[in-house]
């Protein structure tokens, strides 16, 4: 991964209890590793020689959004002009699954439209995420 011209955010519902939204940074952060496995640096050895497993080598910041911001978000990368974007959501859909079988039974019978985002993982050309997430604030 490119560092100089790529960028990895997350955008989460700034209204979701703090354990959901770990949660769902969680999920993010897994999915977009396994989409992007050069992100992840290689492993490292401390002083002792005790082995540290590889972490993404850029920030990620993790912004805040409304949910309606979140669709509307969901909604551009959706685009032509976002396609060579890896992007990941995380959903109430999804969310509320106990298996992933659950998951693919519930997701091919919901409306695209009646998903409520709880957030969306966003990895690619850094003009690309700054158009889309610059304007949003950090989640705090």
């Amino acid at each position: 991964m490119d560092a100089q011209n790529e960028k990895c955010v997350m955008v989460i519902d700034e209204t979701l209890p703090l354990g959901v939204i770990a949660n769902t940074a969680g999920i993010l952060g897994i999915t977009l590793g396994k989409h992007i496995p050069e992100a992840v640096g290689p492993d490292v050895c401390d002083k002792d020689g005790r082995s540290h497993l590889g972490i993404i080598g850029i920030p990620v910041p993790i912004l805040k959004a409304s949910r309606e911001a979140l669709r509307e978000l969901r909604q551009k990368l959706y685009q032509p002009d976002f396609a060579g974007l890896v992007t990941v959501d995380f959903s109430d859909v999804a969310q509320s699954c106990n298996t992933y079988d659950d998951f693919i039974s519930k997701a091919a019978q919901t409306e695209e439209k009646a998903l409520a985002y709880f957030g969306v993982g966003i990895c690619g050309a850094k003009k690309l995420v700054n158009k889309l997430t610059g304007s949003l604030p950090l989640l705090r």
